[in-house]
């Protein structure tokens, strides 16, 4: 017997009938779940929209960084325009 991680279902799984790797679903809030260990049985949830997300903050970073670097890029030619004058 194991619970989701989501919504605390219990879910009854068999030991002895499940492998590490295997992917069961909640039956109450269908969260896909991948078993991590045997003996005891323990589950990590399957999640699309973590990945998703973690996609996003990745290009927001991104983002963010160039947007750094366009700042420095403009505070240089200032600087460079002022040497020249």
């Amino acid at each position: 017997m194991v619970r989701c991680p989501k919504c605390a279902t219990e879910v009854d799984v068999d030991e002895d009938e499940v492998e590490e790797g295997e992917i069961l679903a909640c039956p109450e809030c269908e969260t896909e779940m991948e078993v991590v260990q045997i003996h005891p049985v323990k589950v990590n949830a399957i999640s699309d929209d973590d990945d998703e997300d973690e996609e996003d903050e990745e290009s927001e970073d991104a983002d963010e960084f160039d947007e750094d670097d366009d700042e420095e890029e403009e505070d240089d030619k200032e600087d460079n325009d002022k040497e020249d004058i």
